[in-house]
């Protein structure tokens, strides 16, 4: 018997090498907090993997799309950017979270082991090229999230919200399985670029286009898009905050790089176009609008991020290349700014409950007495907006315009309307910081300063706003990815 199938070749640990470091920095967080309870080391060994993790794949970005570990993983090109945005979301949440867990009592070791183990799924969940691959790095994904959102046991919300997010993950997971076998039972084959030539050959019948709906719905759930979404306030609310701004923007970049490589590379557009848009409008419409009504401020960011999940489905809606890439520039550029917008709202709480209960006009002040939470927020929220030249407008250009040349412009104009919208309650929370005065019984941050090495963090997010405004490179990188998808995939009739 030939055992050597059952081990990669070489060259698969080199190109799967940022997963393999990351899962062994998290066996040794377990091992060192074993020997070291909650020591602060174990952050600083998190912390080190996902910088050296990065950097490698910042050193491969520029390389082309290949497969690994027998055709299951994309490596280089885009997988590479998807890769290093959600390197990049977990380092600055392991900087901004270890002083915030030290206050709260929670910082263990643990914290940081799932922590990159869900790295590891989201990934692999960005990089599948095979539905076997794309299943395990969700999964992997969710159960550590479902956890880290009851870090904070003693709390009723955080048990409230982690059953939310895990009884109805469990059902949207159960849809996506099932799609997965209905595709299989169709095809014949789980690897995305197999897809194409299937369908050319074999009639798409109703199992097929069964499992691709069913697909759909466990993807809009994973990225809150509606009708899918009820469950992200109550979990963002309810988590440690910069465990709500890592989940808002890493496992979504995952979840978003997995549609666009099932999307594009595998199904046929004229199919699921029309659903996507559709979805798309009432995310961003139901998002922006229902955001306006909230009084606490990180539900306001929940459905501020239901919005944004609209923007990005509007990219990936005119199924081409550019808006691919512009979809995934988004992602990077969102990541940026809602990590920074958690992590400032972290170090402002006060009520001794993650934020639970904590409204807008309990900020009243807080960016003239803590200058540098009040400039960063304020770069944050203004690029949310899209307000120019900062690089979340450039980001909003990069999906509308592909929706107008795809024959969306009405979709590309609802983005445009609703993002008007979305300027009353970021304005809003800008407004109460820097102008409305704070009350003489207001009650103080729990936090007297912010760390050192989480003022960095933030304002690292402010200046890499800032810079990706004059770094057209990113968006290059990107578009160079899909220069080499095949037309019959890209529009297949």
């Amino acid at each position: 018997m030939d055992i050597t199938f059952y081990f990669p070749p070489l060259a698969d640990y080199v190109a799967t090498f940022p997963m393999l470091v990351l899962a062994v920095a998290a066996l040794l967080c377990v091992v060192v907090d074993i020997f070291y309870n909650d020591a602060k080391g174990v952050a600083i060994l998190a912390g080190a993997s996902l910088l050296v993790t990065l950097l490698f794949e910042a050193a491969r970005l520029s390389l082309p799309p290949a497969k690994a570990l027998y055709g299951m993983v994309y490596v280089g090109g885009t997988a590479s950017l998807v890769n290093m945005t959600i390197l990049f979301s977990g380092f600055l949440t392991v900087l901004i979270a270890q002083p915030y867990l030290k206050r709260l009592g929670r910082n263990y070791g643990e914290v940081y082991a799932l922590l990159l183990v869900a790295v590891v799924g989201m990934m692999a969940l960005g990089s599948a090229a095979n539905l076997l691959t794309l299943f395990a790095g969700l999964e992997t994904m969710s159960v550590c999230l479902y956890i880290l959102t009851a870090l904070v046991r003693e709390k009723d919300g955080a048990i409230e919200s982690a059953l939310k997010y895990f009884l109805l993950g469990a059902f949207s997971t159960g849809f996506l399985l099932y799609g997965i076998a209905l595709i299989y039972g169709a095809t014949g084959t789980m690897d995305l670029s197999d897809f194409a030539d299937r369908l050319a050959s074999t009639n798409a019948g109703v199992m097929f286009w069964g499992g691709t709906a069913l697909l759909l719905v466990g993807f809009f759930f994973k990225v809150s898009a509606v009708p899918f979404h009820m469950w992200t306030p109550d979990v963002y609310q309810g988590a440690p905050t910069p465990i709500s701004g890592f989940m808002a923007t890493a496992s979504k970049t995952s979840a978003f790089a997995a549609m666009v490589l099932v999307l594009g590379r595998a199904l046929p557009s004229a199919q699921w176009q029309t659903t996507v848009a559709i979805v798309a409008l009432l995310s961003m419409v139901i998002g922006n609008f229902v955001a306006l009504a909230q009084s606490n401020v990180k539900r306001m960011l929940a459905y501020s991020s239901i919005a944004h999940a609209g923007y990005v489905l509007t990219g990936i809606a005119s199924a081409t290349p550019e808006g691919y890439a512009g979809a995934l520039y988004y992602l990077l550029v969102y990541t940026v700014m809602n990590v920074g917008a958690f992590g400032v709202l972290a170090y402002l709480e006060h009520d001794n409950r993650q934020g639970d209960t904590q409204t807008v006009d309990s900020l009243a002040g807080t960016g003239q007495r803590y200058p540098l939470l009040g400039v960063v927020m304020a770069v944050c929220l203004f690029s949310l907006l899209g307000f120019p030249p900062l690089a979340g407008f450039f980001g909003k250009v990069y999906v509308f315009g592909p929706a107008v040349k795809s024959g969306l412009a009405w979709l590309a104009v609802a983005g445009v309307l609703t993002s008007a919208v979305s300027a009353a309650y970021y304005l809003r929370v800008l407004y109460v910081m820097w102008m409305k005065p704070s009350p003489d019984d207001a009650v103080a941050p729990q936090f007297e300063g912010v760390p050192p090495l989480a003022a960095v963090a933030l304002a690292g997010c402010a200046a890499f706003l800032l810079l990706l405004t004059f770094t057209p490179w990113v968006m290059d990188a990107a578009v160079a990815f899909f220069r080499d998808v095949p037309a019959a995939i890209v529009s297949l009739p």
